[in-house]
């Protein structure tokens, strides 16, 4: 019902009601969530999200769902976009990787606190449009490559973070080699049951804690074989 609601009010609005709508999410979405870390909270603020859906759905950008991108993708519902990058613990300065850039939208938030991101997708199409997209918004400081997330971007490694925005059976090594010592790794593991674990890497190995059940696409490539 709120959001049919928060739709209902858009269109009454019209096309000029994106920022209203984005405010009101932030504030009903994600600050009476619980996230109360400022820089997530401006990140979120910021990046226009109707830029990273599909023309007939951008009156619905705002509201509390994910959203099909094509290619049986999705759009993270904007909570758990907000909820990984702050289990992250993200600050200036920091590196970050992202497995399944998508529409480039979670790529764009962790590019306003993060001093670089690298994010991969496995799909030519979305990787080749949310490059033209983050490019065209102004995102210099993010690189975006087609490629097997599965094995993360070794080029570039070690990571102080690593967002998985695609649920594999298990936590890929590859991407465990690529975090630095005191890094974090935020995942969703499993198939028909997902849980978003947080990984943080130690001297004797990882460390991981269960956050809440959650529902992401497969990862694809490698991890489909090693089921």
């Amino acid at each position: 019902m709120a959001n049919i609601l928060a739709l209902i009010i858009f269109m009454l609005g019209g096309t000029n009601n994106y920022a209203l709508s984005r405010e009101r999410m932030v504030e009903e979405q994600i600050v009476k969530r619980g996230i109360t870390d400022e820089k997530v909270i401006d990140a979120m603020g910021k990046v226009p999200r109707e830029e990273f859906v599909p023309d007939n759905y951008k009156p619905y950008a705002y509201i509390d769902s994910p959203l099909p991108i094509g290619y049986e993708q999705t759009i993270s519902q904007p909570f758990i976009v907000a909820l990984m990058t702050y289990l992250i613990d993200l600050e200036g300065g920091k590196k970050v990787l992202e497995i399944g850039t998508g529409s480039g939208y979670g790529a764009a938030v962790l590019a306003e606190i993060a001093e670089e991101v690298y994010t991969i997708e496995i799909l030519k199409p979305l990787a080749e449009t949310a490059e033209e997209r983050l490019t065209r918004l102004g995102y210099d400081n993010i690189k975006v490559r087609c490629g097997d997330g599965f094995f993360g971007w070794e080029d570039y490694a070690p990571y102080d973070a690593i967002v998985v925005t695609c649920a594999p059976g298990y936590i890929p090594r590859p991407l465990v080699d690529q975090l630095k010592i005191g890094g974090k790794m935020i995942i969703p593991v499993g198939e028909s049951f997902q849980e978003l674990l947080l990984v943080t890497k130690t001297e004797e190995g990882i460390k991981e804690e269960s956050i809440i059940p959650v529902r992401f696409v497969p990862m694809k490539g490698e991890a489909e074989k090693r089921k």
